[in-house]
């Protein structure tokens, strides 16, 4: 397993859902495994959480498939013990030791909020609060 991998899909379950239980968390880790494994999406963790739109290598606020690396804020690690437990969930996620609660969800967002998207996919589960979707192929 490579650590670039392990550390980007750590980082995403760590900003994405960290006040989630360990489900939700675990699912954020699957949905970023899911689309590795999509031949619609990049094949490795960084290339996947990273993906969006940039502006003279800047990701443009808002435009990334995972909110956290575009909203302008400064990704700083304070929680030592739930980056240890991102970590935990990522490798697990990565090694294949889990089973995925998402259905091979490959999309997700806040309950709250209704993305244009989501009409277009197949809604799988909500685990907490995050709603989870599949895009079928076409």
């Amino acid at each position: 397993m490579l650590l670039e991998s392990l550390v980007c899909t750590a980082i995403a379950v760590y900003f994405e859902a960290r006040g989630e239980p360990s489900e939700g968390q675990l699912a954020v880790a699957h949905v970023i495994q899911n689309r590795i494994e999509d031949a619609r999406y990049p094949d490795n963790a960084c290339a996947v959480v990273k993906q969006g739109y940039y502006w003279q290598g800047h990701p443009i606020r808002d435009k990334c498939q995972f909110s956290f690396w575009c909203d302008g804020k400064p990704e700083t690690i304070n929680d030592m013990m739930a980056w240890g437990f991102a970590i935990d969930i990522a490798e697990a996620t990565m090694k294949g030791y889990l089973y995925d609660t998402t259905s091979g969800a490959t999309h997700y967002h806040a309950y709250y909020v209704q993305p244009s998207w989501s009409y277009q996919f197949t809604r799988t589960v909500r685990i907490n609060d995050h709603i989870f979707y599949r895009r079928e192929m076409e």
